[in-house]
C-alpha cells in the first residue's frame, strides 16, 4: 500500500515521505512539515489512533486515514482522536486525490494567498517577511515562524500547544512562557498600540488569534498574557 501511494501521488505531482511505523510518522511529521498526512490505522508500534492523538496534539496538519476497518466505532475513534477524514478500503486514487484536494482548503483558510494587508502592514508568505510603510520589518526566524503561522489561520484561535508544537516541536507543549515572550516582540515591531493590540490577540489560557479586522474598541482588552 505504501508503495502503490507513493508511485500514484508522485505520478500526480505530489512530494511524498513514507514512514513505516507510527514512531517513524511521528518524528518524519516533526522533521518534514508536511501539508497533509495518510494514516493507516493498523500500523506495527502505536497504532494510527495514537498517531493522530499524538500529532494532534501539536500540530494542525489535516489527518486522512486509510483502514480496510469499517465498523463505525472505529472510524469514530480515529475522528475523535483528530483525524479529519476517513477513507475505507478498497478505494480508488481519484477518490484519495480528491479528499486530499478537499483537506488541503479546508487547511488554507487564506484561499491559497500569497500575502496578507493589513491597514499597518503587510505579511508576504511567499518571500517570509513583513513589510510596512517604511520597510522590511526585520523578523528573527522564530518571530517570522510565529506570525506565519497566526497568518494562514486567520480570525482563528490557535492553541498554545499547537504553536509550541509547530515552532518548537513535541515536548514543549509546556513552554507558554516562550509564546509570551515572543508574541510581546511581535507586538512591539507590528502593533500600532502593542499594549492594545489590533491584529495579534492572546486568549488567556487557551492561545492565540490573528485578527485582520479591527475589533470594537469597546470590547476589546489589553493585550496582556495571563498564566496558562
Amino acid at each position: 500500500m505504501r508503495r502503490t501511494l507513493d508511485i500514484g501521488l508522485r505520478a500526480r505531482g505530489y512530494e511524498v515521505d513514507v514512514a513505516a511505523s507510527g514512531e517513524e510518522a511521528l518524528d518524519m511529521a516533526h522533521r518534514q512539515r508536511p501539508d497533509v498526512v495518510i494514516l493507516d490505522l493498523g500500523l506495527p508500534g502505536i497504532d494510527g489512533v495514537q498517531v493522530a492523538q499524538r500529532l494532534r496534539a501539536w500540530s494542525t496538519v489535516p489527518i486522512i486515514v486509510l483502514s480496510a476497518r469499517g465498523a463505525e466505532a472505529v472510524k469514530v475513534a480515529a475522528l475523535d482522536a483528530g483525524a479529519d477524514d476517513y477513507v475505507t478500503k478498497p478505494f480508488g486514487m481519484a477518490e484519495l486525490l480528491a479528499r486530499i484536494r478537499a483537506a488541503l482548503r479546508r487547511s488554507d483558510p487564506t484561499g491559497g494567498a500569497t500575502s496578507i494587508t493589513t491597514e499597518h502592514f503587510t505579511i508576504d508568505l511567499a518571500a517570509q517577511r513583513v513589510v510596512n510603510n517604511q520597510g522590511e520589518v526585520r523578523l528573527s526566524p522564530t518571530q517570522w515562524h510565529l506570525v506565519e503561522v497566526l497568518a494562514r489561520h486567520p480570525g482563528q484561535l490557535v492553541t498554545q500547544q499547537q504553536l509550541l508544537g509547530e515552532i518548537w516541536g513535541p515536548g514543549y507543549e509546556g513552554a507558554a512562557h516562550y509564546l509570551r515572550v515572543f508574541m510581546a516582540q511581535i507586538r512591539q515591531k507590528l502593533e500600532p498600540s502593542p499594549a492594545r493590540p489590533r491584529y495579534f490577540h492572546t486568549e488567556p489560557g487557551r492561545g492565540y488569534r490573528f485578527q485582520i479586522d479591527e475589533p470594537d474598541p469597546l470590547a476589546s482588552s489589553p493585550g496582556v498574557d495571563a498564566p496558562p
